[in-house]
């Protein structure tokens, strides 16, 4: 398979219709015109046009963050939470001690705390699962919720990227079947802009020019083709030339916010936030803020062992920037218009190890949602008294990248096309219907 086939519609009307027909009824699904049994009649559709979606890598455990339990003892075994809990603004919704920043925003954020999936032991897996929204196939390369949102809606603004990652670039990041057009620009240094746009020393914008005009008559004088490959690529060489210009390199510029502004969002993380809010104002569609880069603990949210005996101070960097962003955005009247998501590759048991740290758990664990025009309600779904398992409204994965492709006034219920190939957009997945409600 190509990764770069365009993923445009090549069948007929007729020949999509037979398909999906077909496929639905082979799984014994009643069919409504062309959509699939278990979707609702109408398609939930919010208002929001952006998404900052922050990557927690290594697993967050919901019972030390977002779905606190009683009390737990590392020494004596005794299964629980790792730190006390406090209120928040919604009643009956508490979290970790350490988000205390965050406790009084709760009104504007959901903790889903019923997502699950069976990727347990396995992080590149469970990574791959939460960032394309299904497991890993032999035969297709699935594309990333934020290629799949860049694809849909394409950039907010005239100067501006669709797709921004700030972390390091990989496979489960990009626009699979996609192709490039849909993939993203990255960087990994808050104080300066992606490489790729820097001119070399040397060339001055005089012989940038040139160079252009150069480009121009070339392509002009050179056979038309219907290459979907070469056809991507020119239009990546137009977006660079675009995004290299010193209007959309100012939005790299931190120092231009107050300085005051910039300590309440605090270290490097809270820089990336800050300038992921810069980067919406620019008109980026899809921003992934990575947290798996300098940790503070010595071993990020993978905290088997001692790793957890720091993992207050991971928490409450989150804690920090998190909150900083969100009374950002709302003070620039943003956060409606910007939907922010808090994911991970699965959560942590309630039990403890050998060491005193915790192992991994798929089978229940909170992902998070503020913003975005949405009905919120503190939290969602229901763990049993130690977060081990789901007791109500549980949230698959494709349930959860619905809910954000509605948010956004994404078409969750459709299909893309690799090549003749129909591929549902969230397989299958349902949104959290009372959250916009």
């Amino acid at each position: 398979m190509n990764p770069d086939t365009k993923s445009t519609n090549k069948l007929s009307p007729t020949r999509r219709e037979f398909l999906a027909t077909g496929a639905a009824l082979a799984g014994g699904l009643a069919l409504p015109s062309l959509g699939f049994g278990n979707q609702p009649s109408e398609i939930v559709r919010g208002k929001a046009e952006h998404v900052i979606s922050i990557w927690l890598g290594g697993g967050m455990g919901q019972i030390d963050t977002f779905d606190p339990k009683r009390k737990g003892d590392p020494k004596k075994k005794v299964a629980g939470s790792y730190y006390d809990s406090v209120e928040t603004a919604v009643p009956g919704v508490r979290l970790c001690e350490h988000l205390s920043k965050l406790a009084p925003l709760m009104d504007r954020v959901t903790a889903v705390r019923s997502v699950h999936h069976e990727m347990i032991d396995e992080h590149a897996a469970a990574t791959n699962r939460m960032h394309t929204g299904r497991p890993i196939s032999g035969t297709i390369t699935y594309p990333s919720l934020g290629s799949i949102i860049a694809h849909e809606r394409g950039a907010a603004g005239d100067v501006a990227p669709p797709y921004v990652l700030i972390g390091y670039p990989n496979v489960t990041r990009g626009p699979g079947f996609l192709g490039t057009k849909d993939g993203y620009l990255y960087l990994t240094d808050t104080s300066q802009g992606p490489a790729g746009l820097t001119r070399p020393d040397g060339i001055t914008p005089r012989r940038q020019s040139r160079r252009e005009k150069l480009l121009g008559a070339l392509k002009r004088s050179a056979d038309p083709t219907k290459d979907q490959r070469l056809l991507d690529y020119d239009e990546a060489i137009a977006q660079s030339l675009k995004l290299s210009g010193p209007e959309f390199n100012r939005v790299f510029e931190l120092d231009r916010e107050p300085s005051e502004l910039r300590n309440q969002y605090g270290g490097e993380f809270g820089q990336r936030c800050l300038l992921s809010r810069r980067l919406i104002e620019r008109g980026v569609r899809f921003i992934e803020v990575a947290h798996n880069l300098n940790f503070l603990n010595g071993a990020g949210w993978d905290v088997h062992n001692a790793g957890i005996l720091n993992q207050h101070k991971l928490i409450q960097e989150m804690d920090t920037a998190v909150a900083a962003l969100l009374a950002d955005l709302q003070e620039k009247n943003l956060l409606d218009k910007t939907l922010v998501v808090i994911t991970t590759e699965f959560g942590r048991p309630p039990e403890f190890d050998s060491g005193g740290g915790r192992g991994h758990q798929g089978t229940a664990f909170s992902c998070v949602l503020a913003g975005g025009g949405l009905a919120h309600r503190g939290a969602w779904g229901e763990t049993d008294e130690i977060s081990k398992k789901i007791v109500s409204d549980p949230v698959s994965v494709p349930d959860f990248f619905a809910t954000i492709c509605a948010t956004v006034g994404v078409d969750y219920s459709k299909n893309l096309y690799d090549g003749d190939r129909p591929v549902p957009i969230t397989d299958m997945g349902k949104p959290i219907a009372k959250l916009f409600s």
